[in-house]
């Protein structure tokens, strides 16, 4: 609870919702409750929108440094261009690219993120704890993947055979990242195997095994792409969501990432259970996989986020502008244009997300909630009559402020904590080691 003696930080005269005051952390009081006190520090607010911090479900940070290659692929012939280069990683890079991704995140608004990553180079685990530095620098909180493959080419995997790791390393890394980060506030560990055609399925089974004695999630990338669907048949004689439904994956503890071809029955399926899905729209649009049926997901009861995706396959980085993509991407599959509002793609980047994530302290404003909020300047939105659907419709921003734990990461339209032009040219030249042709 907040500590009487603790200052107040009030949000004051925001055009939505009103007022707000905040106090170690948490959001204490809203609108006409918010009153004065003796000490308040007050941030003027007036000609801007407070909204939830956006909670960004799936990403690959290390992605950074391949932007603008393969694209006119799928995804199979995207992943078999870019493998290769991934390999060539350093831990430095990782760390290099993950200070701009979450800046990039952080500066569009996003207060939690979840990095999947599974590259591990040279069996390097040090590489999880570069993100985590990352991570603290920037301010965010950070659900990170202990992400993984252990399928080469050589045993009918994707990905090449010096990407892969042993799978005894793999559970053994997992169980040391779990002792040294996951505290479920700044830092939580996520189990999570790749995809089913780059892990094995002891792999999977083990990782599940493992998530449920220690209690912490699990991911993975499921129902991409029509590719992805004739493997698992292929391989296994099951679609992708019945072949993780025999490990063990199937449950309120288990997300998805993308989760785009799935039948009308697998859908009712994953909403009984309470399991959720990335939807990561353009990503998906890039890499032409298809599109998620986010409105009969979200009406069956799973629990549906937002996700940028690497930005080797979303050249942006930045999750406001997905909200967008989300509300059109669902009205066009659904040949609707009343079917899927503003709130409702505002909802899937807070709540939706922190549900995914497995988290009821984030993702809203409300009392009793953390403080992650979002202010955004739309002093050009004046003469809109609904600013939300003003903010959700209108042009790609940044915030103005950001708070995590009602703490300012961005204040004023910059990062508070670090040069992120700096990051960015650091990045620059790391990237270019990787591409001696450029």
């Amino acid at each position: 609870m907040p500590s009487p003696t603790s200052p107040r930080l009030v949000l004051r005269g925001a055009r939505w919702p009103g007022d707000i005051a905040v106090q170690s952390g948490f959001v204490t009081a809203l609108g006409s409750d918010v009153g004065t006190q003796a000490g308040d520090v007050v941030v003027d607010c007036t000609d801007s929108i407070v909204t939830a911090g956006l909670v960004n479900t799936h990403h690959h940070l290390y992605q950074w440094m391949t932007r603008g290659r393969a694209v006119g692929c799928n995804l199979f012939e995207w992943l078999v261009e870019l493998y290769p280069v991934w390999g060539r990683l350093e831990v430095d890079d990782v760390a290099a690219a993950a200070l701009v991704g979450l800046g990039e995140l952080a500066m569009s608004g996003c207060t939690t993120a979840f990095d999947h990553h599974y590259l591990v180079p040279r069996g390097d685990d040090t590489v999880f704890d570069a993100i985590v530095e990352s991570a603290r620098t920037v301010g965010v909180r950070l659900h990170l993947s202990r992400g993984s493959m252990d399928l080469g080419a050589s045993h009918g995997g994707l990905p090449p055979d010096h990407v892969v790791e042993e799978r005894d390393a793999i559970l053994s890394s997992t169980e040391r990242i779990i002792d040294r980060y996951h505290d479920s506030e700044r830092v939580s560990v996520v189990v999570a195997p790749c995809s089913p055609f780059s892990v094995t399925p002891e792999l999977m089974t083990e990782s599940a095994e493992l998530a449920r004695r220690r209690g912490v999630r699990l991911h993975t990338h499921l129902a991409e792409t029509i590719d992805e669907e004739e493997h698992c048949i292929g391989r296994f004689g099951l679609r992708p969501l019945e072949l993780v439904d025999s490990w063990g994956w199937l449950g309120d503890d288990v997300w998805y990432a993308h989760g785009i071809h799935f039948t009308d029955a697998e859908i009712l399926r994953i909403g009984s259970v309470g399991a959720g899905v990335a939807h990561c729209p353009s990503s998906n649009g890039r890499l032409g996989a298809g599109v998620c049926a986010t409105t009969h997901l979200v009406g069956a009861g799973a629990a549906v986020g937002l996700g940028v995706d690497g930005v080797a396959s979303n050249e942006c980085g930045r999750l406001f502008g997905e909200m967008r993509q989300a509300l059109y991407l669902a009205r066009l599959r659904a040949l609707r244009a009343d079917l899927f509002g503003p709130t409702d793609a505002l909802a899937l980047a807070t709540s939706g997300g922190a549900r995914c994530l497995g988290r009821d302290d984030i993702g809203a404003i409300e009392v009793g909630k953390r403080a992650d909020l979002a202010v955004w300047g739309v002093a050009d939105l004046a003469d809109v009559p609904d600013p939300l659907a003003g903010l959700v419709l209108g042009p790609d921003r940044t915030v103005r402020d950001l708070l995590v734990g009602g703490e300012f990461v961005v204040r004023d339209g910059a990062p508070v904590h670090f040069d992120l032009a700096a990051a960015h040219r650091d990045l620059a030249r790391r990237a270019r080691r990787l591409w001696p042709d450029a």
